[in-house]
């Protein structure tokens, strides 16, 4: 693919690819440098997390920042967890001038399930207040009334789950975040691929490019846990006997397989306008994934 702005892609026809990309804990940027060289030319977008899971790495603007001096195209996370409002308006102004135009506008995950268990959340907004707070600053205001010197110009995203229940509500929230301005929304991991269909049979409703979250499968023992522990998500019985025929060593390969043919099965059936894949700190993955689903 040729680096062409976020926007862009998400106004063509295209079955769009992001991929996402965590920044180190440290400052030794090596691997972060040889992930945005192996997967800029093959996605249109590489979203760079914020402190995943509560775990503090390295800002996500710096990280930003060095995708697009590498010749990427970053998505900048912003989360409501870490920052209050002034803070994240702040942010906004430096992506800008920093020609980071691509913003994913997330809650964050529990601070409990990080590597600081004695941080105090912030949550002065939430990711819907966040996006409206973009929109004010598109038409050249902060969130007081008070006048910028010149306006931003963002490309704004959220996530939904579309596996989590009942279906209708996270329609609902949705259409909130498509009020608030949205483009694009990066999903939840999704398994289920008949119940997501049905997700986006409701979500048609509304004019937003919507990427599949994809996280390949490492073990059977993988896709209980994630039955069993993470909230929102479900995998399938066969899908788990499938790994589970597979030996430990060959676990991994059939789940970059199980990923792959999912990944046709929603672009054959236009399912959905793209996916976000999520490698598990294994972006290395991903170029096979996608050589495997062509």
């Amino acid at each position: 693919m040729s680096k062409r702005p976020f926007r862009e892609a998400l106004a063509s026809d295209d079955f769009i690819v992001t991929a996402e990309i965590e920044p180190p804990k440290g400052i030794d940027i090596s691997a972060l440098l040889h992930h945005v060289d192996l997967l800029k030319d093959i996605t249109d977008g590489l979203n760079v997390t914020s402190n995943p899971r509560a775990i503090m790495r390295l800002s996500s603007m710096a990280a930003c920042h060095l995708v697009q001096e590498r010749g990427g195209e970053a998505i900048l996370q912003l989360t409501c967890r870490d920052q209050n409002r002034i803070s994240l308006e702040a942010e906004l102004l430096g992506a800008s001038v920093l020609d980071i135009h691509n913003v994913l506008c997330l809650s964050g995950d529990p601070i409990g399930s990080g590597d600081h268990p004695d941080a105090t959340p912030v949550f002065d907004i939430d990711s819907v207040g966040l996006l409206q707070i973009i929109e004010k600053m598109k038409q050249g205001s902060d969130s007081a009334g008070n006048k910028l010197d010149s306006a931003v110009n963002f490309c704004t995203g959220a996530a939904i789950s579309p596996e989590s229940d009942p279906m209708e509500a996270q329609i609902a929230i949705l259409g909130k975040k498509r009020a608030a301005g949205i483009e694009f929304v990066q999903t939840q991991v999704v398994y289920d691929l008949d119940r997501f269909e049905k997700f986006m049979n409701m979500a048609r409703e509304y004019p937003v490019k919507i990427l599949a979250g994809i996280m390949p499968l490492t073990s059977a023992n993988m896709g209980r846990f994630l039955n069993n522990y993470v909230a929102g998500i479900n995998v399938p019985e066969e899908l788990i006997k499938e790994l589970g025929a597979s030996s430990k060593k060959e676990a991994s390969t059939t789940g970059i397989r199980i990923a792959a043919r999912m990944i046709r099965h929603l672009r054959k059936k236009n399912i959905c306008d793209g996916i976000h894949i999520m490698a598990m700190g294994k972006p290395e993955i991903i170029p096979q994934i996608l050589s495997l689903s062509s």
